[in-house]
């Protein structure tokens, strides 16, 4: 008999942890936890698969995942399980129970991110850990004109971290959105598509800032897209400031 297959919204503080995707030598993951607890619960081995592999240091307000297990508890005992045993920067916000074809990952047809900039000259204490502490300001029209260029369907293959990508670099980018919180030093990049290569949104996002230090122009855009290779684009912004807002279904 085929078990139950549940859909999970996750939420997590990334800042202590090696990333999305479980890791033989360490179990400080947050698939590795949630496979771990599972599979106490289920009294067997009990896998779980997330939308996608969020990198070391990132964050999830809405990250979905599922799995397959069998228990007499309903869906909200079930979560409120769940939660009574994770660590205190992880949380299930949601669990359904889903259709049999249901995959978190395979099912998607989008995300959004947003990133956060701190631009003021004190250290931001209380948002240090989400926020990438720039320090500089930033010309904001410049990165609206700069990201306006990365939508549409792009090879992206100068915004891949990973050199030894094999299959197709190819996404779309439905919107990009820049702006600054009103009364504070914050600039924030909200990003959607139909999908992200690995670190592309950071590498996205530290081109864009340089577009609003004036290091470089807006124009080189189009230019850095058809280079198809990463040393054209600009730096990686760090891990800290971003965070996976909803998976698309």
């Amino acid at each position: 008999m085929m078990k139950q297959n549940y859909k999970i919204i996750v939420s997590y503080d990334g800042t202590r942890y090696r990333g999305w995707q479980k890791q033989t030598n360490t179990g400080d993951t947050i698939q590795g936890k949630l496979e771990a607890l599972l599979s106490r619960m289920a009294g067997e081995e009990v896998a779980v698969q997330g939308a996608g592999r969020t990198d070391a240091g990132v964050h999830a307000l809405g990250q979905t995942a599922n799995f397959r297990m069998d228990t007499e508890l309903s869906d909200r005992e079930l979560m409120d399980a769940i939660n009574g045993f994770l660590p205190d920067d992880i949380a299930v916000l949601s669990l359904k129970r889903a259709s049999e074809r249901f995959h978190s990952r395979l099912s998607a047809v989008g995300k959004a991110y947003c990133y956060r900039i701190y631009t003021g000259n004190a250290r931001p204490v209380l948002s240090r850990r989400y926020v990438w502490n720039l320090g500089r300001e930033l010309f904001t029209e410049r990165m609206e004109q700069a990201a306006a260029y990365l939508t549409g369907l792009h090879d992206f293959k100068s915004f891949c971290g990973n050199p030894r990508m094999k299959k197709s670099t190819v996404r779309r980018i439905d919107s990009v959105k820049v702006w600054r919180e009103p009364g504070e030093d914050e600039v924030r990049i909200r990003f959607e598509g139909n999908g992200f290569l690995q670190n592309m949104v950071r590498i996205m996002t530290g081109t864009l800032a340089q577009c609003g230090l004036f290091e470089r122009d807006p124009e080189e855009i189009p230019r850095i897209l058809e280079a198809r290779d990463r040393s054209a684009a600009g730096p990686m912004a760090p891990a800290c400031g971003l965070t996976l807002m909803e998976v698309k279904y």
